[in-house]
């Protein structure tokens, strides 16, 4: 990546520019100001100068949009281009090494290891983006790991949800009658956006079901051996707990490397285990 000599602040201000316009395809000036706190005249300033300086030609103004878009000849010239960047903006991720992973911050004494950058393109990113801000149906064509085959199905997104190792669109599937997940990975061409739904977030009981998990050391272990897993992990009185609603708790137990199925092996191969899993185990089988 080219090293620009721009202050770190106006470069994060550029970033977003770019990231919102490739993924949303409408970039105004409240999106700067919003996530800034900078005043209109000078998040109108920010864009006028990413064109001028950074990238001439890569949006233009649609007045019925009332917003910028990507140009057709967009090219990304501060980021990668990749979803990751766009999503992780919307989970509110302040890690630098993620936001401006090209970027050579001179800390040659770490290392991070990350997800691998799931295959999602703008074309399928955006449709879901503006269905869920317009609380609106939406015709996907979706790939099931169940059989392999594609299908058709009408969804009413209304999340999109960040996991350590995948991103997926929580939404109401008129097949299924239901609300289930929907890998962005896995959706096919460009998703036709529909009506207004009649199925929100409101209406989803999984969704608005607070559970709480507890994360306890292995019983396996000796006391000496729990007090180290309590540190590692910042438990309180020998249990970790983690709130959250029941249709996550799956991710966040895959996030903490937990398989319910493999709790009888060598204490040593997860350390930790759930504290009260009868009480999850309905959030877990649906």
């Amino acid at each position: 990546m080219t090293k620009w000599p721009i202050r770190w602040d106006l470069l994060f201000r550029y970033r977003v520019i770019e990231i919102v316009a490739l993924w949303e395809g409408r970039l105004t000036t409240n999106h700067l100001m919003q996530s800034f706190g900078i005043g209109r005249q000078q998040a109108s300033k920010d864009i006028n100068s990413y064109l001028a300086d950074i990238a001439p030609g890569n949006l233009v103004y649609d007045k019925h949009l009332k917003g910028y878009k990507p140009s057709d000849s967009f090219a990304p010239k501060l980021t990668s281009g990749h979803a990751d960047e766009y999503l992780h903006i919307l989970a509110r991720r302040e890690d630098m090494t993620v936001t401006f992973d090209e970027l050579e911050m001179g800390f040659e004494h770490t290392a991070m290891i990350g997800p691998v950058t799931r295959n999602i393109a703008p074309e399928v990113l955006r449709p879901l983006v503006q269905t869920i801000r317009a609380k609106k149906r939406v015709d996907i064509c979706y790939t099931s790991l169940k059989n392999g085959e594609k299908v058709e199905r009408i969804i009413s997104p209304h999340t999109l949800v960040c996991t350590p190792l995948r991103w997926h669109v929580r939404a109401y599937c008129e097949h299924a009658g239901g609300y289930r997940d929907f890998v962005l990975s896995r959706i096919h061409g460009v998703p036709d956006i529909n009506d207004n739904t009649a199925h929100g977030k409101q209406d989803d009981t999984l969704w608005n079901t607070g559970v709480t998990i507890e994360l306890v050391p292995d019983l396996r272990f000796n006391d000496k051996q729990k007090k180290v897993i309590e540190k590692d992990y910042g438990m309180t009185n020998g249990v970790l707990r983690i709130a959250t609603n029941a249709s996550l708790v799956r991710y966040l137990l895959d996030a903490y490397s937990i398989d319910i199925h493999m709790q009888k092996n060598k204490p040593q191969g997860q350390q930790i285990v759930v504290g009260n899993m009868d009480e999850l185990m309905p959030y877990l089988t649906y």
